[in-house]
């Protein structure tokens, strides 16, 4: 389901725009076309702000060409999806799994046996290397 787009909503998006990219460019009806259709598309102004902040980032850093900014650029909606992607990908990567937790503490027979097997592996291994 598509979201119901008001043009306070395009007003406040290019304004977004503007203020993060400190440019001052006039909304006429073209630009308002294409952040109509971004928008309807259920991106979000916190999304575009995240896109804007990480592009700028990637322009500092020599990654990407500062055209990637270009509002006519930034309004396509397949390159803003790949850049949102992209910006998770890179920025917020997927903690590691974490060993499973024992579902109870071994017993202290349990240490030993384990100690005592883990002794024989290592003698084992020293008679190998002699």
């Amino acid at each position: 389901m598509n979201p119901v787009i008001q043009p306070a909503h395009i007003v406040q998006a290019h304004e977004l725009y503007c203020h993060l990219t400190g440019q001052k460019l006039r909304l006429d009806f073209v630009r308002e076309r294409q952040w109509y259709e971004l928008l309807h598309q259920g991106f979000t102004l916190e999304q575009v702000c995240r896109v804007i902040v990480y592009l700028q980032r990637e322009i500092r850093e020599g990654r990407r060409n500062v055209g990637a900014l270009k509002l006519s650029n930034l309004l396509q909606p397949d390159r803003f999806e790949e850049d949102l992607n992209i910006r998770r990908v890179r920025l917020e990567p997927s903690a590691p799994p974490l060993p499973p937790k024992p579902t109870h503490a071994p017993s202290h027979l349990d240490q030993e046996r384990g100690r005592a097997e883990a002794l024989k592996h290592l003698q084992q291994l020293k008679h190998s290397l002699d």
